[in-house]
């Protein structure tokens, strides 16, 4: 004999504990909303490291736009939801929406008119308009795009429609809010919306932190730390965002889901791990519960040297694997080492591969023990302490290197990252795999790169590896990083690297994700969308092919 459970009642509104000031927004083809000076030894960089005539691609004035595609219907229909002045299709309203902040993106600001734009802009306030206008835009066959902070560098937040005729930008900035603080479970509840500035803002008038510091962290949200699996760059003692999930609210076109009410749970698969890293293609997600901590009341700061990347990747692992847990600990390649010190104006002054870390306690005897103990590791690998300098100049300027990016297209120069992650046994080959394949497709178009690599987030078994590649812009600059973008992602597949350790999949590494996953893998996504979203009009074309 069977029983019909009720199902999960829904949730009354609740007021908010509290409401930040609103957050600020990159310009429309830039990072950040103001321009990055070149540091001292920037020019030396150029002139000296960089062989091969650069081609700038400098900004222009406001571009245009395609044209809204949205009826009056359409129009109404949304502002009967969030109310008219919440639904923008003037060219002020949308201009801000145009996608993401990779150098490709940044270069088609520059390049390419009209602009792509999405058909409307539309500002829910909460979950139940969010769910609200979800519904409308799937009855008339309107895609979807959920927008943070815009700072997806993998194609995540572009207005693209896919297979439908007209495309919404969701932005989810008005559900900004700390929504719910139980101090006692150490939880916080935030409106997706939320940035991390907000965030801490909020938390740390109440004496917590969430501790997660991304270098998109001034302008991304909280709902993209968990829709792409976020990790900051105090991931070693923080943890990645995913880590400190602790309950997500999500609005799909069939139905709303609350997931995550223990600690633990064997009460089936673990749902939430469908929506990390799902990127709005299967729902939207409304409202964040993640695990807080009491705000630390001492810092401390270290710096060593080592002769070589071998010597430091083994001392890093030893130290991981030892249980010693930094707060931040990174360990830069010798060329990412020479690049940052000329960048300084320290041209002699670092030798060798650097590492920096950071320490956080209750008290300086917490802090220092921990760095006590990395000293005690590194030193037998070879490592040389070089005081607390570089550690400190490192987070004085942590969030400042993607607005250089835009000074340095100005000059002629590109400049951009990607990432991957592999087990300790592997990293080595797939340092140098990537470093060869970028080397060798960026050399082909006449222009010898500088390629760059660091290790920032480690765990017992690996790490991960994020490149960042420096070489004279060509004349035609969007193929001349295209083609090396794929030959970089073929060599991590090739080198048995993940396609993305932190930026997500996108649109930009859809293609690559079958090779990781397997066919039957992708077939389970797929399956999975069309059940929570059976028209297709969530995101269209991220994480999975759109059906068309």
């Amino acid at each position: 004999m069977s029983a019909t459970m009720p199902s999960t009642p829904a949730r009354e509104p609740r007021t908010p504990l509290a409401t930040p000031s609103p957050a600020p927004r990159s310009e429309w083809d830039a990072w950040g909303d103001r321009p990055s000076p070149l540091p001292v030894g920037a020019k030396a960089l150029i002139t000296t490291l960089l062989p091969g005539k650069p081609h700038p691609v400098p900004r222009r004035p406001r571009p245009r736009l395609t044209a809204s595609r949205l009826t009056d219907g359409d129009t109404d229909a949304l502002a009967a939801v969030v109310g008219s002045e919440h639904v923008r299709r003037d060219d002020d309203g949308r201009l801000l929406h145009l996608g993401g902040k990779s150098t490709l993106d940044l270069l088609r600001r520059r390049l390419v008119d009209p602009q792509s734009a999405p058909d409307a802009v539309v500002r829910p306030s909460s979950h139940d308009e969010v769910a609200e206008v979800i519904s409308v835009c799937d009855a008339r066959g309107i895609a979807v795009v959920p927008f943070g902070g815009g700072t997806s560098v993998v194609g995540g937040v572009d207005p693209t429609g896919g297979p439908h005729s007209r495309v919404i930008s969701l932005d989810l900035a008005r559900t900004a809010a700390l929504i719910d603080l139980d101090a006692t479970s150490l939880l916080a509840t935030f409106g997706a919306g939320t940035t991390g500035p907000q965030a801490e803002e909020m938390l740390g008038a109440r004496g917590f932190t969430l501790g997660h510091f991304p270098q998109s962290f001034h302008y991304a949200t909280i709902g993209g730390f968990a829709a792409t699996r976020s990790s900051g760059q105090a991931s070693r003692g923080y943890g990645r965002f995913d880590d400190i999930v602790h309950g997500l609210r999500i609005a799909t076109p069939v139905g709303d889901l609350d997931l995550g009410r223990a600690p633990a749970s064997a009460a089936g698969p673990d749902l939430r791990e469908l929506f990390l890293g799902s990127e709005g293609a299967f729902g939207v997600l409304t409202e964040v519960t993640a695990r807080i901590r009491p705000l630390a009341t001492a810092t401390g700061y270290g710096a060593w040297t080592f002769p070589d990347f071998a010597s430091g990747a083994a001392a890093v692992r030893e130290a991981t694997q030892c249980g010693i847990r930094p707060t931040v600990l990174r360990l830069s390649d010798a060329t990412e080492t020479t690049v940052n010190a000329t960048l300084g104006g320290h041209f002699t002054r670092l030798r060798g591969c650097l590492a920096i870390a950071t320490f956080e306690g209750r008290t300086d005897a917490e802090a220092q023990a921990v760095r006590t103990s990395l000293d005690a590791v590194f030193a037998r690998h070879g490592g040389k302490s070089r005081g607390e300098d570089p550690a400190r100049s490192w987070e004085r300027g942590r969030f400042a290197s993607p607005a250089l990016r835009d000074t340095l297209l100005d000059a002629g120069v590109l400049a951009e990252t990607l990432e991957t992650a592999t087990t300790w046994s592997r990293l080595a080959g797939l340092k140098t795999a990537v470093t060869d394949a970028l080397t060798e497709a960026l050399s082909a178009t006449g222009t010898k790169p500088l390629v760059l690599c660091h290790i920032s987030h480690v765990y017992p078994a690996g790490a991960s590896l994020y490149f960042t590649v420096v070489a004279a812009l060509t004349t035609t600059p969007i193929e001349q990083w295209t083609a090396a973008k794929d030959a970089a992602s073929r060599a991590i597949g090739s080198a048995g690297g993940t396609i993305t350790h932190h930026h997500a999949v996108g649109r930009d590494h859809r293609d690559y994700l079958e090779a990781e996953i397997g066919s039957l893998g992708v077939a389970v996504l797929r399956a999975v969308k069309r059940e929570l979203d059976p028209r297709g009009i969530l995101n269209p074309g991220v994480l999975v092919e759109a059906d068309g």
